[in-house]
């Protein structure tokens, strides 16, 4: 399993603009081949930071996914809407405790 974490931080009036290509992308990622999980996250503190968290069966399948005509298509409305640049990682887990 692969933890996919991207931190992406958005120009304040932009927000809503990003929003709307989530909520029109969000099924098809969450259905891609080997995608087990989606999750965005809104930072506690920035209201125009935000993060996707998913969770992918393999790297091969997120691989797939970032070369896909979904990727790109989202990702070319996305970036746009940047006021600094995006993080990424990509994790497994090392410990579990519950």
């Amino acid at each position: 399993m692969i933890n996919r974490i991207v931190r992406m931080s958005f120009q304040p009036d932009k927000v809503d603009d990003f929003l709307s290509v989530f909520n029109a992308s969000k099924i098809f990622i969450a259905s891609f081949e080997g995608c087990r999980s989606l999750k965005l996250l809104q930072d506690a503190n920035k209201s125009n930071v935000y993060f996707t968290y998913s969770i992918w069966e393999s790297a091969d399948n997120l691989e797939a996914y970032r070369k896909s005509k979904l990727f790109e298509n989202t990702w070319a409305q996305t970036k746009i809407l940047f006021n600094d640049k995006p993080q990424a990682w990509s994790t497994k887990i090392a410990d579990r405790v519950k």
